[in-house]
């Protein structure tokens, strides 16, 4: 999952920003509301982690560019006010989730990981496809009982795939889901990551097929 990070505090953005790739997730930091909207005009995101006091351009307005101009990311607000018409406010602008500070890291990685699965339309953490199963919060693959060893990007991918089994999934969505600023992922490296997952799945009977000039599909034999 790629996730952007809009927060003007350096030491509550680093830690956020390490926090969230500790999951495996690739995590794009920027500091205020223009750099926001400049990111998503540009690239793909999974989910927002979004404050709401921002320079240049606040939160609230961010999230109205967003909803109004078609962007579909999950969109968690972080604040350091608590008050109702501002929750209010947040959650009928189009946001899907509101965390007042101070919080714990843990809780906003869960409220991360439940918002993007009701964007997905999957109230449930386990993903099936034949006789695979994947764990999304704990990022744990089984065949049947036995666990299949997943690095963290072999993880981000086996969750792209298993969250529409039998559609492909661009080759540009695993790109762009796979890559931060900071480590760009390459069509060639897709490939191979593919191929080492075939492997790995080819035991519970599940193929990734090439669908030929747009991506990759999981079919459980």
């Amino acid at each position: 999952m790629r996730v952007l990070l809009v927060e003007d505090d350096p030491a509550l953005r680093l830690g956020v920003a390490r926090a969230l790739q500790a999951e495996g997730w690739q995590v794009d930091a920027v500091t205020d509301g223009e750099f926001a909207l400049a990111a998503t005009a540009t690239e793909q995101y999974d989910a927002a982690v979004l404050d709401l006091g921002l320079p240049r351009r606040g939160g609230f307005e961010v999230l109205r560019h967003w909803r109004t101009h078609g962007q579909d990311l999950a969109v968690l607000i972080l604040t350091a006010s608590d008050e109702l018409p501002n929750r209010l406010r947040g959650l009928n602008e189009g946001a899907d989730d509101y965390l007042p500070k101070p919080f714990e890291p843990e809780e906003l990685i869960a409220r991360l990981r439940a918002i993007t699965r009701r964007r997905r339309g999957n109230s449930s953490n386990l993903l099936v496809v034949g006789a695979l199963s994947f764990n999304t919060d704990s990022r744990e693959l089984r065949c049947r009982e036995e666990r299949l060893p997943l690095s963290p990007r072999e993880a981000a991918l086996v969750e792209l795939l298993m969250a529409s089994p039998g559609t492909a999934v661009p080759k540009s969505r695993i790109i762009s889901a796979m890559s931060s600023w900071e480590s760009n992922f390459s069509a060639n490296a897709v490939e191979i990551y593919i191929l080492k997952l075939r492997r790995k799945l080819a035991v519970a009977g599940v193929t990734i097929v090439t669908v030929r000039g747009v991506g990759y599909a999981l079919e459980a034999q």
